[in-house]
């Protein structure tokens, strides 16, 4: 009996290995790479290294990075943080979480996803109105449109599509019943709106 169980044992196919890429792996690795670089520029202007700034963000920031003026400083490093908490949440969506976790992860990456999306968009638009001359702007800013139309609007929309993709492979593959799609849904028209009321406002 014992070799009869051994025999049959063998016979049995092998278990399959849990697969290492787990649903939403490489968008959501993508959008914790382009967090964390993203973060490094904030992290380095806070500590008063201002390097590839002067040629790419408006001069009025710059001035105040190297002033280093407190309420600005704190922003940076608080944009900064902002920027490895996307990371964190860029991780999350490579794993299930239950329970509030999850419905967090998944709200904030939707919230990213469109907010990233909406900016880089903008910054793009803007680039291409002044470029075809369509509208003007400062003289000490007229050297920095191409920055925010080949580099930061691209740069913004690249984060913001990986955002997406990461959490609609989540919702997708690890939520069939949708349950906790409607915390994306939420956070990124919560985005929308945020976004929108500082475009009219001028604020942000």
């Amino acid at each position: 009996m014992a070799i009869e169980l051994s025999v049959n044992d063998a016979a049995r196919p092998a278990p399959r290995r849990a697969s290492r890429l787990r649903p939403g792996a490489w968008p959501g690795l993508a959008a914790a790479v382009w967090g964390l670089l993203f973060a490094v520029p904030s992290f380095a202007w806070a500590m008063g290294f201002t390097f590839g700034a002067r040629t790419t963000v408006a001069p009025s920031l710059v001035k105040l990075a190297e002033d280093r003026v407190a309420w600005f400083v704190a922003v940076l490093w608080v944009t900064g943080l902002l920027k490895v908490f996307g990371a964190l949440i860029g991780v999350g969506l490579t794993h299930r979480r239950g329970g509030w976790i999850g419905r967090l992860t998944v709200f904030c990456g939707g919230g990213a996803a469109v907010l990233l999306v909406w900016h880089g968009c903008l910054f793009v638009v803007q680039g291409v109105l002044v470029e075809v001359g369509a509208r003007s702007v400062a003289p000490d800013l007229a050297g920095l449109t191409r920055w925010y139309l080949c580099l930061w609007g691209p740069w913004f929309i690249v984060g913001g599509v990986a955002f997406a993709a990461a959490t609609t492979r989540y919702v997708r593959r690890l939520d069939p019943r949708g349950e906790v799609r409607r915390y994306g849904a939420v956070g990124a028209l919560g985005a929308l709106l945020l976004s929108s009321g500082s475009m009219i406002t001028g604020i942000g």
